[in-house]
């Protein structure tokens, strides 16, 4: 049987990227366009920027896709595009792409939810076994999802409040790191140690729900404190003190949503699955309890397309398609 051919594209932040993928699980090319240096001199994603940027690469970066993948589109068995959500003009570059493909070329097209691409490329690494949890750590979001079988989700737990990566940027802010901030707080804290011990925020007994605003204040609250009585804070600790109470608290969360859902795999999706720090606790802990821990690898945790176009595979044989009515869709629900 001929696995199909989907060419994948996605646009939904600051990267520009296409990719070809066969059969749900198979990369033939996967080109992503960074803009962080575009981005970096404001501290963080502009938005108007960063539609311009796609503007300008989206074209190249798919016709990079094909080329890498030494096929044409005449090949191709699908569009796939992330429909949201995201930034809408970051978005509607992405979506107008696609659906000028798919009706040029009479292709099918499919919307993909971005949050379902990350889970989803766990999918490149390691075939699923249902039902499963996935913990969404990125930048927009922090969630716990319940996968009792292939494309059906169940949000069991999300931030109240700030998401982990964004906590993470902002007490990067706070320390005057560069942009992005997460990645240089993982880097210090492997040197540091937790002797500032932040708290750990549960919420109610039974929920898998987040917060994260209230240690992003307290970490804040210590660096300007120290700042007004001349102290001198190691940045190490702090960062390690810091990535201590984000990671126990994802860690427990995850690792008791599996075992109360009678999951048999943990999936760890979305940007924040780098974080060396998560990895290593999650590790330790799935080891602990006997849990199959999946966490794609690093070039898979940011954004990128590939991970839309193993996302895209299942409504594909179920031959759900998106029409070219189609839009982008900034607050999409995961369904």
């Amino acid at each position: 049987m001929t696995q199909p051919l989907i060419l994948a594209i996605e646009s939904s932040c600051d990267e520009t990227a296409a990719a070809v993928v066969r059969g749900g699980t198979d990369v033939l090319s996967n080109v992503v366009s960074s803009q962080i240096e575009s981005h970096k001199r404001f501290g963080g994603v502009v938005p108007e920027v960063a539609s311009r940027h796609h503007v300008e690469r989206i074209t190249y970066v798919i016709d990079d896709a094909l080329t890498e993948a030494g096929v044409t589109i005449d090949e191709i068995d699908a569009i796939a595009v992330t429909e949201g959500p995201g930034l809408v003009g970051a978005l509607l570059v992405g979506v107008s792409a696609a659906k000028a493909l798919a009706f040029a070329h009479s292709k099918p097209l499919i919307g993909v939810h971005h949050i379902a691409g990350h889970i989803y490329a766990n999918r490149l690494v390691q075939e699923l076994q249902f039902p499963l949890v996935c913990l969404i750590a990125s930048g927009g979001h922090t969630e716990l999802i319940y996968m009792p079988e292939d494309g059906v989700y169940e949000v069991i737990g999300e931030t109240r409040d700030d998401a982990a990566g964004e906590a993470y940027d902002k007490v990067a802010r706070t320390l005057k790191l560069p942009y992005p901030g997460g990645p240089r707080i993982d880097q210090l804290a492997q040197t540091g140690q937790d002797t500032f011990h932040f708290p750990r925020i549960w919420l109610e007994k039974e929920s898998y729900d987040f917060s994260f605003s209230g240690l992003k204040s307290s970490v804040i609250n210590a660096v300007h404190n120290a700042e007004q009585r001349g102290e001198v804070i190691i940045p190490e600790d702090l960062a390690a003190s810091f990535q201590a109470s984000v990671v126990e608290v994802l860690v427990t969360k995850a690792i008791r949503a599996v075992k109360e859902k009678g999951g048999t795999q943990l999936l760890v999706a979305g940007g924040v699955a780098a974080n060396q720090g998560l990895r290593k606790g999650l590790t330790e802990a799935c080891q602990r309890e006997d849990i199959e821990l999946v966490i794609p690898p690093m070039h898979l945790c940011g954004d990128n397309a590939a991970m839309i176009g193993a996302a895209a595979i299942h409504p594909y044989r179920a031959g759900r398609q998106s029409t070219l009515a189609m839009n982008a869709e900034p607050g999409l629900d995961l369904k």
